[in-house]
């Protein structure tokens, strides 16, 4: 399996009169396909990394690899599509015209160098989510839950090989956001996207990822990988389910045996 995101070596150390050191000696390797998701505790460092692997922030230390080459040239191509914690829809564009965004804003992008960048058809994508009846409604006409399923949808329709998520279930209740979920399962399944991931939720991680990282406080370090062994497609698992929970209990030490580490 080929590599989509190498990481070597990666800090970053935000200046100021106290300069905050947010990470510190990062190596990770995504391979392509796999669902990754980053877990820790506020502040850890999660989320920056997350924008470095997309280009968006540069770091101070180590080298990143994306797709082959630098985050940049990955981006310029729109081969990193981005879920935020909000759906950030357009407020005044119908759902339809927001779901296919990128074939509006991305004309120019350029696939030759990378032709795993495949846009998907629009109203397809919709029907996968369960919005096609709300194809012609605007954001403010949705619920929060649909809002989100609209905003997964454009990211699916770009076509980019790589996904990153940042806490996009955030702002939901829990029902919606298991819901919501459930269907990320469902459309990564069909898509098999690359999924670099960022939740605060051990359940979530441990429900939806092939392996769990686990990020100490500040400066965040990786102090422990776990892999999941619950077979897929998972579409139908329990959150409550054994063997959901093992791995529930196991992140969550993780997680405390590196916050005391």
């Amino acid at each position: 399996m080929s590599e989509a995101v190498v990481l070597r070596g990666i800090g970053r150390t935000f200046a100021g009169r106290r300069p905050i050191a947010a990470l510190d000696g990062i190596d990770l390797t995504v391979r392509a396909g796999e669902f990754v998701t980053l877990f820790g505790p506020s502040g850890s460092g999660k989320s920056t990394l997350l924008r470095i692997i997309a280009g968006l922030e540069r770091a101070d230390a180590g080298t990143v690899q994306v797709l082959g080459g630098p985050p940049r040239e990955a981006a310029r191509r729109k081969d990193i599509g981005w879920v935020p914690q909000n759906a950030a829809l357009l407020p005044w564009a119908r759902v339809r015209t927001n779901a296919g965004l990128s074939a509006l804003v991305n004309r120019r992008a350029d696939r030759s160098s990378h032709p795993q960048r495949v846009p998907q058809d629009v109203d397809g994508i919709l029907a996968e989510v369960g919005l096609a009846d709300f194809a012609d409604a605007r954001p403010g006409q949705l619920s929060g839950g649909m809002q989100q399923r609209a905003a997964l949808a454009r990211v699916f329709v770009q076509g980019a090989p790589l996904l990153l998520m940042d806490e996009p279930f955030s702002a939901l209740d829990e029902i919606t956001r298991s819901s919501v979920r459930l269907q990320l399962l469902d459309l990564w399944e069909r898509h098999r996207k690359t999924v670099v991931f960022v939740t605060h939720s051990a359940e979530e991680a441990a429900l939806l990822s092939d392996r769990v990282i686990v990020l100490s406080p500040r400066p965040g370090r990786i102090t422990a990988e776990i892999e999941v062994p619950i077979p897929r497609p998972r579409a139908d698992c329990a959150a409550d389910s054994d063997a959901v929970r093992a791995v529930e209990r196991e992140i969550t030490a993780a997680l405390r045996a590196g916050a005391s580490g």
